[in-house]
């Protein structure tokens, strides 16, 4: 929907939009922060003043919650107990619903397969801690009631929750290690896309090496300091090595298969036995086939 600020005394958007919508102010900064709110067109922070005549555009889709009903869909699962599920994403599967994704998403085979999960991420979203891109594969934990989440939550919050990665990138990177620091945020030209930004920008590090060096791409394993949403995707295309097969941040035609990334591995604290636990996944059958035949 499409408002036209009518105020005549200055106001925070964030307040001014709450006072016209059924979203709270939380909400409101949630969807500003994923560039799903545009002021005359643009980006603007929480914090921007409306003025007479300023045309607000909020998307219609988030007024119509999905309705989420479990799906019989096979899970690849690593491990499970009373207070943790760790499963093995594929590549091409949502994590959850949202706008266009509905059904057949990992959240819809999760409460087909149990009614234990937490609701801290809300109704739409339960046992979600963390999540992975749809084309991204690999290593996903879950937890089964909302105590756990919180203290799962807390372990990503404080890095005590190591998770790594492994990439394939276009080109040939020159050094064996390095750290990209640089802030993430909503891309101010395309609001489907995160970028490097200092506009509505969070910090975000990540930590590159080396495993194998091909003729046109670099076989890395990625760990992650911060976890913004593409942070990878982005990062790598930043310094000018993107991910390769990547249908949204390289301007080549990608595959079905999506990009070439894949969450290896998880390494934690059991959150209630207090046990260390690790998990790992191997590289999809796609991923693996192609850098072999580099080889």
């Amino acid at each position: 929907m499409k408002v036209t600020v009518e105020e005549t005394e200055t106001i925070r958007l964030d307040k001014y939009l709450s006072n016209i919508t059924e979203f709270s102010r939380n909400k409101i900064e949630t969807l500003l922060d994923e560039g799903l709110i545009l002021v005359n067109d643009k980006l603007e922070k929480p914090s921007y003043k409306v003025k007479m005549g300023d045309e607000i555009t909020v998307p219609d889709v988030y007024n119509k919650e999905p309705h989420l009903e479990g799906e019989d869909i096979a899970l690849d699962i690593l491990y499970e107990d009373d207070y943790i599920i760790v499963v093995n994403k594929p590549s091409g599967m949502v994590v959850h619903p949202g706008a266009g994704n509905n059904s057949h998403t990992l959240v819809n085979a999760l409460i087909h397969h149990t009614d234990m999960l937490s609701h801290e991420n809300g109704e739409f979203r339960p046992g979600i801690v963390h999540r992975i891109d749809k084309d991204t594969s690999g290593v996903l934990l879950i937890a089964k009631n909302d105590k756990v989440h919180e203290i799962l939550a807390e372990g990503f919050k404080n890095k005590t929750i190591k998770r790594v990665y492994i990439a394939l990138l276009k080109g040939v990177f020159p050094n064996s290690s390095a750290t990209i620091d640089a802030p993430i945020g909503r891309d101010p030209k395309n609001r489907l896309k995160m970028a490097v930004t200092e506009l509505n920008s969070k910090n975000a590090v990540t930590h590159l090496k080396v495993i194998k060096h091909f003729k046109n791409f670099t076989l890395v394993e990625l760990r992650l300091e911060t976890g913004r949403t593409h942070q990878i995707r982005v990062h790598t295309k930043y310094i000018g090595y993107p991910v390769y097969n990547d249908p949204v941040y390289t301007n080549s035609n990608p595959t079905e298969f999506g990009q070439f990334l894949h969450a290896k591995s998880l390494e934690f604290e059991h959150p209630v036995t207090h046990e260390h636990m690790y998990f790992e996944s191997p590289l999809p059958q796609e991923f693996q086939k192609f850098i072999d035949n580099l080889d």
